[in-house]
C-alpha cells in the first residue's frame, strides 16, 4: 500500500457533535448544513452520510453539478442550489428532486410560466437584503406576484454575521421581516449562517445554514467556544540533511543560515493548499513540538529546520501542518484571509481519511 505525501484527517465524531451544538443553538429552528464546494473540501458524499445519520435533512451546495453529484448517491434530504437555475432547464430540477434557489426575477418568470407542467416544481427564493450578491433586488421582490404560488424557502443573506454588534446585521433582520407581511406562501425563511447563531433567536427565523463552523472554523468569534477541530493535516518526510552556515534555503535566497543546521523536507506544497504566505513565517507539529519552516514554500514540498529534535525524527514521519493548537482560523490570520479558504484551497491530491 502506498503511504501518501499528504493526509488530510476529518473527524467524523467531531463533526456530529458540532451539528448537535449548532442546532441546539438554533433551538426551534430546522439546523441545515452547508456542503457546497465539495463539503468545504472534506469530501461531500461522506459529509452527507454522517450529518444525515446525525438528522440533519436539508442541504445547501452552489452549483447544480454538486447537487447531482449528491442525488448520484444520496436521495433522501433536501438539497438546495444557491446558484439557481443557472441556465439550465426546469426538467433536470424536476427529475432529480433539486430545489434552485431563484435569483432573479427573469428565473421566477421562468418558474411561473411553467408552474402547471411542474405543479410539484420545488423552489426557493433569495431577496437581497444588503449585500449586493445573488438575489433578487429588494424594491423588485415587493413587485412580484405572489399569488397563488407556494415555495419551499424564502432565504437571504447577511453581509457581516462575525460582527455581532454591526448594526448592519439588524438592518438586514429588519429588513427581511418586512417581507413577512407580504403573507408569502412558504414553509422556511432562513437569514443566518453559522456565526449568525451568535446573534440570538432574532435572527434565526425557520431555519439556520450552518456552514465553516460544522468544520470547526469559528472566525475568532465566541463560537470557538462551542465547536470541536474537525480536520488534522499531515504530511511525510521525504529527505533529512544537514546544511552549512551561510547556505540557502529554498527559492530565490529569502533564508540564509547562521549556523549548521538540520533540515526536514517534507512533501507538501503550494499545489496541494499550502499558502506561500507562511514562507519563512509558518510552523509545522509532531507531539505538541514546533519547527519553523524555512524559505520559500515550494509547489510540492516545504523544508523545517529540525535541529533541536533531528534525533527524534525519520524519513516517513507524518508532520502535522493543520492540528487542534495550530487550527484553521489560526493559520487564516497568519496569512491575512479566512478558514474557509484554507480548507477548501486543500488540493484533491491530499488524500482525505476519515476517522
Amino acid at each position: 500500500m502506498i503511504k501518501p505525501n499528504a493526509i488530510l484527517e476529518i473527524n467524523l465524531k467531531n463533526l456530529g457533535y458540532n451539528y448537535k451544538k449548532l442546532s441546539k443553538i438554533a433551538n426551534n429552528s430546522a439546523c441545515a448544513a452547508v456542503i457546497k464546494a465539495d463539503a468545504y473540501g472534506t469530501g461531500v458524499l461522506k459529509i452527507f452520510e454522517t450529518l444525515y445519520k446525525n438528522n440533519c435533512r436539508h442541504f445547501f451546495v452552489a452549483t447544480t453539478e454538486e447537487a447531482l453529484e449528491i442525488r448520484e448517491k444520496k436521495s433522501k434530504g433536501s438539497v438546495y442550489v444557491l446558484n439557481g437555475l443557472e441556465n439550465n432547464k426546469l426538467q433536470i430540477f424536476y427529475n432529480h428532486n433539486i430545489i434552485p434557489i431563484i435569483n432573479d426575477k427573469n428565473e421566477f418568470n421562468i418558474i411561473s410560466k411553467n408552474f402547471n407542467k411542474f405543479k410539484k416544481f420545488k423552489y426557493g427564493i433569495h431577496v437581497d437584503t444588503g449585500i449586493n450578491r445573488l438575489g433578487i433586488n429588494y424594491n423588485e421582490f415587493f413587485k412580484l406576484n405572489f399569488t397563488n404560488k407556494k415555495f419551499s424557502i424564502l432565504i437571504s443573506h447577511l453581509s457581516s454575521s462575525d460582527e455581532d454588534k454591526s448594526s448592519y446585521n439588524n438592518l438586514q433582520n429588519n429588513k427581511f421581516k418586512k417581507i413577512f407581511n407580504l403573507n408569502i406562501n412558504t414553509k422556511y425563511k432562513s437569514l443566518s449562517n453559522s456565526m449568525a447563531l451568535n446573534l440570538g433567536k432574532n435572527f434565526h427565523h425557520d431555519l439556520v445554514r450552518s456552514g465553516i463552523a460544522l468544520y470547526g472554523g469559528h472566525l475568532n468569534t465566541k463560537m470557538k467556544k462551542i465547536i470541536k477541530p474537525v480536520v488534522t493535516l499531515k504530511s511525510k518526510i521525504l529527505q533529512i540533511k544537514e546544511i552549512n552556515k551561510n547556505e540557502f534555503i529554498g527559492y530565490n535566497n529569502t533564508f540564509k543560515t547562521k549556523k549548521k543546521i538540520t533540515v526536514a523536507i517534507i512533501g507538501i506544497g503550494y499545489a496541494d493548499g499550502i499558502s506561500r504566505i507562511l514562507s519563512n513565517k509558518g510552523k509545522v507539529y509532531l507531539n505538541n513540538q514546533s519547527f519553523k519552516i524555512l524559505g520559500r514554500i515550494s509547489m510540492d514540498t516545504i523544508t523545517i529546520d529540525i535541529s533541536q529534535k533531528s534525533n527524534l525524527l525519520k524519513i516517513g514521519d507524518y508532520m502535522e501542518l493543520i492540528n487542534h493548537a495550530n487550527g484553521i482560523d489560526k493559520i487564516a490570520k497568519q496569512c491575512n484571509t479566512i478558514s474557509h479558504e484554507i480548507l477548501t484551497s486543500i488540493s484533491k491530491r491530499v488524500n482525505r481519511v476519515y476517522v
